[in-house]
C-alpha cells in the first residue's frame, strides 16, 4: 500500500475514541476487501491496516490533543524551539524564565488533554496524566519528538534522557510518511477538520520569544550544581515514567493471563465435549452396523418367504386344474 494511503487510513483510526480503535481497524480492513475480486494487492493492503498497533492510553490522549486542540501542541513546539536556542546560546537566565513558562504551559495542556479525553469517552488517571506530561515535555526538548506528538499517530509515551535525546523507534504509526503528520482532509474524532498539522520540523517561534534570547553576549555556563539538579530532575521524571509504564505493562500482563486461563478452561471443556461426542459417534456406528445386519437378514427372510408363497400358490393352481382333485 502506498505510504500516503496507509497514513490516511491510520489518521482516521488514531482520531477515534480509544475503545473504538480495534473495531474501526477491523472495519477499515474489511472495507478494503469488499471490492470484488479481492486481489492479492488488496489483501496485502488489508493486512497492513490490521497490523496498525493500538496506542497506549497516554499516547491516545496526546493524539486527541493533536486532532482536537492542535494549537496547544503548536505552542509547546514553539516554546521548545526557543528553549533549545537559549540552551545553545548558554543563556541561563532566559532558560530559567522559559522553564517557568514551560511548567505553566505543560500543566494547562495536560489539563486540556484530560478534558478532551473525557469528551471522547475515557477518563485518564493521574499516572496516565504523568505520561502525557512527560511526552509533552519531550516534545519541547527534541525536534523529532515535537513532530511525532503533532502527527496524531503516536503509539507510546515519549521521554527525554539526560542529553534531551528522545527515542522515537516504534513511537509513531506509519513513521515514513513524508510530512510526518496527519494527511490533509483526514477528519478527527467528532468530525471536525484537522488543524495545526505537524511538519518535519516544529513551527518557527514568534518574534517576541526569539527576541528574548540574548545571543549577542552569551551568559556564563550553568554551574555544576545547576547541571546536577537538572540531571536529577530528568532522572526522576524518567524513573516516574518507567514506573508508570511498568504498571501499565503489569496490567496488560494480568489481562493476558486471565484471558489465557479462560481460554485454557474453554479448551478443556471443548476437549471433554469432543470426547463425549466421539464416544457417542462410536456407539452410533456400532448400532448402525447391528441394525444394518438385522435389516439385511430380515430382507433375506422376507424374500425366502415370498418364494415359498409363490411355490405354494402354483401348486394350488395345478391341483385345481387336475381332474379328481
Amino acid at each position: 500500500m502506498a505510504m500516503r494511503e496507509l497514513a490516511g487510513i491510520a489518521a482516521q483510526l488514531y482520531a477515534l475514541p480509544f475503545d473504538d480503535f480495534v473495531a474501526g481497524r477491523t472495519a477499515a480492513a474489511k472495507e478494503l476487501l469488499a471490492v470484488t475480486p479481492a486481489t492479492p494487492e488488496l489483501r496485502a493492503r488489508a493486512a497492513e491496516v490490521r497490523s496498525l498497533p493500538k496506542p497506549s492510553v497516554s499516547a491516545w490522549a496526546v493524539n486527541m490533543l493533536a486532532w482536537q486542540r492542535p494549537e496547544k501542541l503548536r505552542d509547546l513546539a514553539e516554546l521548545g524551539l526557543v528553549m533549545r536556542q537559549a540552551q545553545a546560546a548558554l543563556d541561563a537566565a532566559t532558560l530559567r524564565s522559559l522553564a517557568r513558562e514551560r511548567r505553566k504551559l505543560l500543566a494547562g495542556t495536560v489539563a486540556e488533554a484530560a478534558v478532551v479525553a473525557e469528551q471522547q469517552g475515557r477518563k485518564i488517571s493521574s499516572s496516565i496524566a504523568g505520561e502525557v506530561e512527560q511526552t509533552l515535555r519531550a516534545a519541547t526538548a527534541d525536534e523529532g519528538a515535537a513532530a511525532a506528538v503533532r502527527s496524531g499517530r503516536l503509539l507510546r509515551a515519549l521521554s527525554a534522557d539526560g542529553v534531551d535525546v528522545v527515542e522515537l523507534v516504534g513511537a509513531v504509526a506509519v513513521p515514513d510518511d513524508p510530512a510526518g503528520a496527519p494527511p490533509a482532509g483526514a477528519p478527527p474524532a467528532g468530525g471536525r477538520p484537522a488543524a495545526g498539522r505537524a511538519t518535519g520540523t516544529p513551527p518557527a517561534a514568534g518574534k517576541p520569544r526569539l527576541q528574548a534570547v540574548r545571543q549577542e553576549r552569551p551568559a556564563p555556563s550553568p554551574s555544576a550544581r545547576e547541571r546536577a539538579k537538572a540531571a536529577l530532575q530528568q532522572a526522576s521524571e524518567a524513573a516516574r515514567l518507567s514506573a508508570s509504564e511498568a504498571e501499565h505493562a503489569a496490567g496488560e500482563l494480568s489481562e493476558a493471563a486471565d484471558e489465557a486461563a479462560a481460554l485454557a478452561e474453554e479448551e478443556v471443556r471443548l476437549k471433554e465435549e469432543l470426547a463425549r461426542a466421539g464416544a457417542g459417534l462410536r456407539l452410533a456406528r456400532k448400532r448402525l452396523e447391528l441394525v444394518s445386519a438385522a435389516a439385511q437378514q430380515a430382507a433375506r427372510a422376507a424374500d425366502k418367504d415370498r418364494r415359498r408363497e409363490d411355490l405354494a400358490r402354483e401348486r394350488v393352481l395345478r391341483l385345481g386344474n387336475t381332474p379328481g382333485h
